[in-house]
């Protein structure tokens, strides 16, 4: 765990203004476009998540600096809780995205664009180096492990209940019929009770990632 309260600023800093590019990037801003559709996606609203992350642990980094306290107990640790939950959240974008979804689009969809690697892969990661960097033990909670489904579960129930309720999400290019519900692996008109075999191998294994968290931040606790 580094300690620095300068060293967590500048790299927080950073990682907030990478992440915001990537989403800019990705709602066309850069070109001179406004993608909004782009906010109905899972990717987008993770994305958001960890600037808002990045935000919260900037501002209070700086004001730990500013008050400049000699503590040397004292770290760069803030909202342990929310930076493991949001850690996690967005991380789902990047596997969902290079385990299910790549080779749906590989040749089809440009993967190696700012914009894309930004969201799929470079913000993500920032989330978890810096919760790696900076967090310390006997932080988390037991209960913090469920609390990592809570948004996913929230959003696939909220994008399924406005894709029965009509909201198309765009045209498959394979039939040209509408696409009612923003990922494959839940998209009930096509693979039917499939998807609910691919929810539940999705909840299960960020429930096996966010005990290793966990167990990683007990086990830490007792070896300082």
């Amino acid at each position: 765990m580094i300690k620095s309260k300068q060293v967590a600023l500048v790299y927080r800093v950073t990682a907030m203004i990478i992440a915001y590019a990537g989403l800019l990037a990705l709602l066309g801003v850069f070109q001179g476009a406004f993608y909004i559709n782009v906010l109905y996606y899972y990717t987008a609203q993770s994305n958001i998540m960890a600037i808002i992350l990045f935000v919260l642990l900037t501002a209070k980094t700086t004001i730990g600096i500013l008050r400049n306290k000699k503590d040397e107990k004292e770290t760069a640790c803030y909202f342990p809780r929310f930076s493991m939950i949001c850690s996690i959240n967005v991380m789902i974008t990047f596997v969902v995205f290079w385990v299910l979804l790549v080779p749906q689009l590989a040749g089809i969809f440009p993967l190696w664009t700012f914009s894309n690697l930004a969201v799929h892969a470079i913000t993500p990661l920032l989330c978890l180096i810096d919760y790696i960097l900076f967090s310390e033990p006997r932080r988390l909670k037991y209960r913090d492990v469920y609390y990592v489904v809570i948004f996913p579960l929230c959003y696939m129930a909220a994008s399924s209940i406005a894709g029965l309720a009509g909201h198309v999400y765009g045209i498959s290019p394979a039939d040209g019929a509408p696409v009612r519900f923003p990922y494959f692996f839940y998209d009930f008109d096509r693979i039917g009770l499939m998807s609910l075999v691919y929810i539940t191998g999705i909840v299960i294994f960020f429930l096996i990632i966010s005990h290793i968290f966990y167990f990683i931040n007990v086990r830490s606790q007792k070896s300082i």
